[in-house]
């Protein structure tokens, strides 16, 4: 089987799944952390590099505050109770986002999150929490404007390359497989430069059902498509990519 390098998962469905169940939404966020630890188990057997969870989005600040409040309060919780088995497996923790919007007890754990992982050998695990495509567009832009207003870097130096080395995840390879659960079908403002020529895979299965079976059938899926990076077919079965 194909494996990808790296995949980056938006995980849609928690409140839908409470509701269907006369729960509330909190009940969904914290079933939602079965199937992280499932995804993160199966990428680090099938030696998937990097495995990348879309959290909260730049957009998500819009939501009740209430609802804004036990996901902060979750994430928390989540990072002190699962660190020590992350870091026990070898995997590297990494967080994207503007983490300047978030309170200082769960910046100060991120920080140390990824201090305590930074060179472990396994899995990198990208969480992105207040994250947003478009800002982290700009934001690469911005440091790139800085480096040439300082005289560091000259604008004819500036190409793809370049510019995909100021992004947040701009040190490590693009998605190969992207999926999102809950059944629409939209990137939703995801990794928006990264996701180029990303395989695109969509389920229909709310983010606590997505167990070790979808994310399989999600991956056999992966491996049956042919990625042609814009050459023809004839080009690719020749080995040209």
């Amino acid at each position: 089987m194909r494996v990808p390098r790296h995949v980056a998962i938006i995980m849609d469905g928690n409140g839908r799944w409470a509701a269907r169940r006369g729960l509330p939404r909190s009940a969904g966020h914290r079933a939602g952390l079965t199937p992280v630890r499932t995804c993160i188990e199966e990428c680090s057997r099938l030696g998937v590099e990097v495995l990348t969870l879309f959290a909260f989005s730049s957009e998500n600040w819009k939501r009740p505050v209430t609802e804004v409040g036990l996901l902060m309060q979750l994430f928390l919780e989540a990072l002190e109770r699962e660190i020590d088995e992350l870091a026990e497996r070898g995997v590297r923790m990494r967080f994207i986002g503007a983490r300047e919007l978030l309170g200082a007890p769960l910046a100060e754990r991120m920080d140390a999150a990824e201090a305590r992982t930074r060179g472990n050998p396994g899995l990198t695990l990208a969480v992105a929490v207040a994250y947003g495509g478009r800002w982290d567009i700009v934001a690469a832009t911005r440091r790139l404007a800085e480096a040439v207003q300082a005289g560091t870097l000259a604008p004819a130096d500036i190409d793809e390359g370049r510019f995909a080395a100021e992004l947040a995840l701009g040190d490590l390879p693009e998605p190969d497989l992207f999926i999102r659960t809950g059944g629409d079908h939209r990137i939703s403002n995801f990794l928006l430069w990264s996701l180029a020529y990303t395989e695109l895979y969509f389920s229909d299965a709310l983010w606590p059902e997505f167990d070790a079976a979808e994310f399989a059938r999600a991956l056999e899926a992966f491996g049956a498509r042919e990625r042609r990076f814009g050459q023809t077919s004839d080009q690719v079965g020749a080995g040209a990519c």
